[in-house]
């Protein structure tokens, strides 16, 4: 019976792990210091916990107190569902460095049950041994099976766990699960096991009922195969109109829909994307790398009868999503692809006179493989001839917040003719962080700058026409430190 304790505790710390990435997602983001710090404070507390079992085993070797290690872990990671939204949106505010804020949030969320799961191989291997002779076999049998629960518990939470139940239910369930294991550790503990077990399913019944009750009242977090998306209902701070948004990382809505006029665009930015039909007026066939909740495919559709438009977007989840809450119906003329925008760039074989660019959700989860040279010149090769790519990105222009803006011009600019750049929020301040637009065109010559359009006009003002330095190299797949210069804009 030690060895499926073993088996499922080391399952446990992996779905623990793969689940705290959700966790912290909403609030610090997924760049790979979210994940490097993690990966590196759980392997550190599960270090400390080898050293702390090993101690304790030696000291008093019996089931019962084996028990009580795994029923603890099991209550704190019960803990850790019921308080880790409130906690990390404290942290959050008070701690706008990622670094610290990323290293804070793993430690007082996953440390304890890090800890007390990495008790359980070196405190089962000293219950186990009984001859010396054959005392390194046992170890290797152990941590073995130990491994291969944290394979098995790997693949559950990334293929099934999460996708199905959520973030803080997924918790839950490994909670109750080792509250479980805790019986099998030591049918002594059953009393105290089954209490822990029935403790954390009524937290489990009060959570999937609160679940329900944001489902009525137009409110969403949903976790997918490839987000953690939040969608909310409420009024436009500045309109006061009725809207709806949707989230996927911290720092900005990454979309929206007006509730009484869903085809009208309500983030500013996208309204931008417009400018693509001015600078390709005979466009017919477009693409957009990125859906989202969908505004811009439908707003595009409506406005150009004649226009056909493909839409490749990474998560089927988000798209099921948009279709439930942000009025998203087939349409002869829109054709959707679930599939990472690289990828589809890399075999398609068809060509467009336009392109649309919306995968930057956040200056806290960039797509490196999508900002690199080799991914600009497949999207050019996607284009016909006096076609272009209207490319939306978050960064500032000049100064250290402007690193991720200089690197990916040089970058464009080694695969298209001329790149335009169009600060959407201010236009004349380059350390501002901000949705910048960039039109990437494929013609030589001076484009035009005018439009008898209003509104078209006073986007086309805002083109950046001071010198911006070129002092970046180009992102590459073998070196694209977007990470670092996204870091740039917190740090300043």
């Amino acid at each position: 019976m030690l060895e499926l304790v073993v088996f499922i505790c080391g399952a446990m710390v992996m779905a623990l792990e793969m689940v705290g990435s959700r966790i912290l997602a909403p609030h610090m983001g997924t760049s790979i210091i979210v994940w490097t710090s993690l990966i590196g404070i759980i392997l550190g507390c599960l270090s400390l916990g080898y050293w702390l079992g090993g101690k304790l085993a030696d000291r008093s070797p019996n089931r019962k107190a084996l028990a009580g290690i795994i029923l603890l872990a099991a209550l704190s990671i019960g803990l850790t569902a019921m308080v880790n939204g409130p906690l990390l949106a404290v942290l959050r505010k008070a701690m706008p460095d990622i670094y610290v804020g990323s290293i804070v949030a793993t430690v007082l969320l996953f440390a304890a049950p890090s800890v007390l799961l990495g008790m359980v191989s070196p405190y089962a291997v000293r219950l186990r041994i009984s001859e010396l002779a054959t005392s390194g076999a046992l170890v290797g049998r152990l941590y073995a099976i130990s491994t291969v629960g944290s394979i098995v518990g790997t693949f559950l939470s990334g293929f099934v766990l999460v996708a199905f139940l959520g973030s803080s239910t997924t918790l839950l369930v490994i909670a109750i699960i080792l509250a479980l294991t805790a019986i099998l550790a030591a049918p002594s503990f059953k009393i105290a096991g089954a209490a822990g077990a029935a403790f954390l399913a009524t937290l489990l019944m009060l959570s999937l009922s609160a679940r329900a009750g944001l489902d009525e009242a137009g409110l969403a977090d949903v976790d997918t195969r490839y987000n953690r998306i939040r969608v909310t209902t409420g009024h436009d701070a500045i309109t006061g109109r009725p809207i709806r948004a949707m989230t996927t990382n911290p720092g900005g809505t990454q979309s929206a829909m007006f509730l009484d006029d869903t085809l009208e665009l309500a983030l500013r930015y996208t309204k931008f994307f417009d400018m693509g039909r001015h600078f390709v007026p005979h466009a017919r066939q477009a693409l957009m790398l990125g859906g989202g909740a969908y505004s811009y495919p439908r707003h595009l559709l409506a406005q150009n009868p004649d226009m056909k438009l493909d839409v490749v977007e990474l998560d089927p989840g988000m798209t099921a999503l948009a279709r439930r809450w942000f009025d998203l119906h087939d349409d002869p003329r829109l054709r959707i692809v679930h599939e990472d925008a690289r990828t589809f760039l890399q075999r398609t074989e068809k060509k467009y006179d336009l392109a649309f660019v919306d995968v930057f959700n956040s200056h806290y989860a960039i797509p490196f493989h999508l900002a690199t040279l080799e991914a600009a010149q497949s999207l050019r090769a996607s284009l016909h001839d006096g076609g272009a790519a209207v490319i939306n990105t978050i960064s500032a222009i000049e100064g250290r917040p402007g690193q991720l803006l200089r690197a990916q011009l040089a970058t464009l600019r080694q695969a298209f003719t001329q790149v335009l750049v169009f600060p959407v929020r201010s236009p004349y301040s380059g350390e501002t962080v901000q949705n910048l637009i960039l039109v990437a065109l494929t013609t030589a010559g001076e484009p035009d700058l005018t439009s008898a359009d209003p509104a078209m006009q006073a986007m086309l003002d805002q083109r950046w026409t001071r010198p911006i330095p070129e002092d970046l190299p180009p992102l590459t797949d073998e070196y694209a430190p977007v990470d670092r210069y996204a870091l740039g804009m917190v740090l300043r």
